[in-house]
């Protein structure tokens, strides 16, 4: 290990954890309000660093550094368009949650449907954080860090060992973040490691070029613009990674249940002060998706240039960094995935707790009688942060034992619960009579039919294609459910008055330019662009 290296990379981390103490050492948290929401202070660019970096892990490193390596720059796809959905849920969605001061998205079902619903949701919600979220974020993050310092070389003990090592250090680090300083401390991090990610990722670029052209960066420039550049194709066919046409089917679903539904994103855009606030955050957040191929992409392409045949293609972004970096480099950027990691570790597990909390443990108090203190929710929110942890810890070496290309296993899992919930909150969108009973019967449909498609019968078809299949289906189900049985009496949503709902006036022609942004990207990434 290089002393340089892991000088720097402690320094940066350290540094990191100080700003966050330093911007929060006066607050002191005395509410639910204030761990799980920020008491909805924050600006648009704490909004917009929060949803970016929440959704940013080792693993949109890891993953598409190897996407790229194996296949081409379809993987870009997950990333660029979400934008689109990101425009949807600023103008469409977000204005229904502030317009009911909801703290969790699964307050729509219960306003929508009923308590049951709500429940039901927000069950399948903490499993999926539990079983999948949270261990794919820890195990990405280890495989990086392993990547960077060969902790399994110093420490001579196997891979998978020093694996479990270092999920259980970004695991326990996480946990103190969330549990001892809330939504609010994850935040700063966010814009500290906002201006630390984007600085390495241009230096990155410049000596991964530098390296290729043996010390001339033009030249490496040149090198990866005229030569393989077959991985610059972000137009998958049918047997790339990420085949376009799924852009229009699953895709798009997949990213407006993220954008729009998913608590661990959603929470951040709640914490806003106001509409306007919240829709210029999720602007910016745009903004960082739309940078993602000199991010996440350009070191998958660099290791298109130095390795002919990886071993262990999950460390193609780990091998590119320790080889064409300075050792000061290489330290700054570990910090970064470290950061990353537990920004992304931390938000999932306070989100974890605020569903747990508010939306299982208070009302089983309430219902028995039993009066529910600010003291009392704190005091469980972070026993069950604890718990939420552990478990992760103990489940996210045990994906060293999936098959096939990373990023895809993380949406295949990702998918399971995903759709079955944006169906029944689409359907509550957009209609007012369909009863409880067909949100209970879709979400089942739906969960199963996914299961048996991928698990059972093996149908041929792509998951992406799949899951819109299920999605019409499912909604279809409901609709006719509520032809028979519609409620008596039509959902009426209520403006509760807490944050002022006057929209971003600029926001029409703001998105439209990252709606042109995005399809430029396409076309510059595809055989009639960089891929000629």
């Amino acid at each position: 290990m290089n002393p340089v290296a892991f000088s720097t990379f402690i320094i940066i981390t350290v540094l990191v954890a100080a700003i966050s103490w330093y911007k929060t050492r006066k607050q002191k948290i005395t509410t639910s309000a204030g761990l799980f929401l920020a008491n909805r202070s924050l600006t648009f660019t704490a909004v917009g660093s929060a949803l970016f970096f929440t959704n940013i892990s080792a693993a949109e490193f890891v993953g598409n550094s190897e996407s790229v390596y194996l296949n081409n720059m379809s993987v870009m796809a997950w990333g660029i368009s979400s934008v689109f959905a990101m425009v949807l849920v600023s103008e469409f969605i977000i204005p229904i949650y502030l317009k009911g001061a909801m703290s969790t998205t699964p307050d729509f079902l219960e306003n929508r449907y009923d308590p049951g619903t709500k429940k039901l949701v927000s069950f399948l919600f903490l499993i999926s954080y539990v079983v999948n979220l949270l261990p794919i974020v820890l195990y990405s993050g280890a495989v990086a860090l392993n990547g960077l310092f060969h902790f399994s070389d110093i420490w001579d003990i196997s891979y998978g060992n020093s694996i479990w090592v270092l999920i259980w250090c970004i695991g326990l680090i996480g946990s103190l973040y969330s549990i001892l300083g809330g939504l609010k401390a994850i935040v700063i991090s966010d814009l500290v490691l906002g201006v630390c990610m984007f600085t390495g990722a241009i230096l990155l670029a410049y000596f991964g070029l530098r390296h290729i052209g043996s010390g001339d960066s033009i030249l490496g420039l040149q090198t990866i613009l005229t030569t393989k550049t077959e991985h610059f194709n972000s137009i998958g066919g049918d047997k790339d990674a990420v085949p376009f046409s799924t852009i229009f089917t699953g895709m798009i679903l997949m990213n407006l249940f993220y954008w729009g539904t998913e608590q661990v994103i959603v929470q951040q855009a709640l914490a806003s002060s106001n509409l306007e606030t919240s829709q210029k955050g999720i602007a910016l957040a745009c903004v960082g998706k739309l940078l993602g191929p000199l991010l996440f992409i350009l070191p998958g392409i660099i290791a298109v240039h130095l390795y002919s045949n990886l071993h262990n293609t999950t460390e193609a972004f780990s091998r590119v960094v320790s080889d064409v970096s300075p050792p000061m480099l290489s330290g700054f950027i570990a910090a970064v995935i470290l950061g990353a990691a537990i920004t992304s570790f931390s938000p999932a597990l306070n989100s974890a707790s605020t569903l747990f909390t508010l939306n299982l443990y208070k009302p089983f108090k309430e219902k028995n009688g039993k009066a529910v203190t600010e003291k009392d929710l704190l005091r469980n929110s972070r026993r069950f942060e604890m718990f939420a942890a552990l478990l992760s810890m103990f489940i996210a070496p045990l994906i060293i034992f999936s098959s096939g290309n990373f990023y895809t296993f993380m949406q295949k899992m990702n998918a399971a619960f995903s759709i079955p919930i944006f169906s029944i909150m689409f359907v509550g969108f957009v209609t007012k009579r369909v009863p409880p009973i067909a949100a209970k019967i879709g979400l089942a449909f739906c969960f199963t039919g996914y299961i048996l498609t991928q698990v059972v019968f093996d149908t041929g078809i792509h998951f992406l294609h799949i899951l819109a299949i299920l999605f019409v289906l499912t909604a279809a189900i409901m609709l006719i459910i509520g032809r028979i049985f519609p409620m008596e009496k039509p959902y009426i949503a209520q403006n509760k008055q807490v944050v002022d709902l006057k929209p971003w006036k600029n926001r029409h022609w703001i998105n439209g330019l990252l709606i042109l942004i995005m399809i430029l990207l396409f076309i510059v990434f595809s055989k009639w662009g960089l891929a000629s």
